[in-house]
């Protein structure tokens, strides 16, 4: 069984194809379910952000689960498998894992060493274990991923400026409007973990008033209340509010989720008239879009969406930080990898050594049944004896076999020792739970403890 990745991104497909295969929250139980019930795939966590949708699943054979995992992703986008496929990225194994560690340190975001990401990714993980979808394998796999994304970012400063999809959006949203977001007044339109990363960012920007819109108007007034609480003035409202609001606001954030357009040009249109010319500055940060796309065609209104910012963004810097993060995700990888070829060998080693105990005790049996009155005590003596050369004979052997099998044809040399001595490898299940635990032992003692979790986005 391998780890298999199947994903898009900001960076193998446009914004539109993106839109089509997103999943918003209430519909990944359902597209796991599916996975699940495909016939090479046995775990999955299927991970969906503003600029990736990626699943991440545990399967028997390479085509197999691409084909099952694919066909789910093809359906739910209602697009053609190979019009699909022209925009998705595979990774497989070893390469899997890296990519992993990768997404989870920021290096694969359109904003290079953002920390939202590992949120997002707990999220993930969180979703697909309630459904019931994560096993062993996934397990081990996302706790070490959100190990390592914690110590690149605590350790290489690859997000010291604290730059995220929303940052981005609304430093450009700043430079429409003048230079300064400092006594404007701001709709944030989503009162989800976007929304309030946005409302946090104008808060620092010192915005003079957030005004939170929602379809459920407990959430937005819960942010408010929050935003409120920290010094800068706030209200709630319900979405039918969005026309007044913008009459008198400077710039709107949209950050949903939803399924569809939430902002629609009559809407902004009607708001507009009123305006006197003022510019208006939109952050349409939704996948799908929450904004109609002829709003941008209005006088005054200036559009800021993942469409621009991935061109803006798309040759972003990549300096000694980001060399030092790319280093630690790769030794992380190799560590885990490792520890998991060695792991494996575990169930050969412990079947040698039963199959070594077994010829010991059969041994044992026949001198009894040869000299039935050998004294007790010399019995005793001469079955330590034996033991204790067999384990020296054992431990060269397995010693060598754990370590070689580190290596990257570490499998070859379990097969080896199997096949020598006509092993058995599968074992009890207290063999399987030892091995769970010599992987986490061996992962454990290769990382730094975890620090406090960072704010989802």
């Amino acid at each position: 069984m391998s780890v298999l990745v199947v994903g898009l991104s900001h960076r193998s497909a446009p914004v539109e194809v993106l839109e089509r295969a997103a999943v918003v929250a209430d519909e990944v139980p359902k597209l796991l379910d599916e996975m699940l019930r495909a016939t090479h795939v046995s775990e999955a966590v299927l991970l969906s952000t503003c600029n990736r949708i990626e699943v991440y699943a545990v399967v028997d054979a390479f085509h197999g689960g691409l084909a099952d995992v694919s066909a789910v992703l093809s359906r739910h986008a209602g697009m053609p498998l190979p019009e699909l496929t022209e925009h998705v990225y595979v990774h497989y194994a070893g390469s899997a894992v890296q990519h992993l560690f990768a997404v989870s340190a920021g290096l694969d975001s359109m904003v290079v060493g953002e920390a939202q990401i590992l949120g997002q990714l707990r999220n993930a993980y969180a979703a697909a274990d309630k459904v019931g979808t994560v096993g062993r394998v996934l397990h081990e796999l996302a706790q070490q991923a959100l190990r390592v994304g914690k110590r690149v970012h605590a350790s290489t400063g690859i997000d010291s400026a604290g730059a995220s999809v929303v940052s981005e959006a609304l430093a450009d949203a700043a430079a429409a409007l003048g230079g300064s977001l400092a006594g404007r007044r701001a709709v944030v339109v989503g009162a989800g973990a976007m929304g309030s990363l946005a409302a946090a960012h104008l808060r620092r920007a010192e915005a003079a008033e957030i005004v939170v819109l929602n379809r459920s108007p407990k959430r937005a007034a819960r942010l408010a209340e929050n935003t409120a609480a920290q010094g800068t003035p706030a209200r709630a409202g319900g979405l039918d509010a969005l026309a007044g609001e913008l009459v008198d606001a400077d710039l709107m954030i949209a950050c949903t989720g939803a399924v569809g357009t939430v902002v629609d040009e009559a809407t902004v249109a009607d708001a507009v008239a009123g305006r006197s010319a003022r510019p208006l500055a939109v952050c349409d940060l939704g996948l799908p879009r929450d904004v109609d796309a002829a709003v941008a065609a209005l006088p005054g209104v200036t559009v800021i969406d993942l469409v621009a910012l991935q061109r803006r963004l798309s040759d972003g810097p990549r300096g000694a930080a980001v060399a030092a993060a790319q280093e630690l995700v790769a030794e992380e990888a190799q560590a885990y990898l490792a520890a998991q070829r060695s792991a494996e060998v575990t169930p050969t080693v412990t079947a040698l050594r039963r199959r070594a105990s077994e010829v010991i005790d059969a041994e044992l049996l026949r001198l009894d049944s040869r000299l039935p009155d050998l004294d007790a005590r010399v019995r005793d003596e001469f079955t330590k004896s034996v033991r204790r050369v067999v384990d020296k004979l054992l431990h060269t052997p397995t010693v060598q076999v754990k370590r070689l099998a580190e290596g990257p044809d570490g499998d070859s040399y379990a097969a080896a020792l199997r096949a020598l001595f006509e092993l058995d490898p599968q074992t009890p299940a207290a063999v399987a739970l030892q091995r769970s635990g010599d992987v986490i032992a061996a992962l454990e003692a290769r990382t730094e403890p975890a620090g406090p979790e960072e704010a989802t986005g």
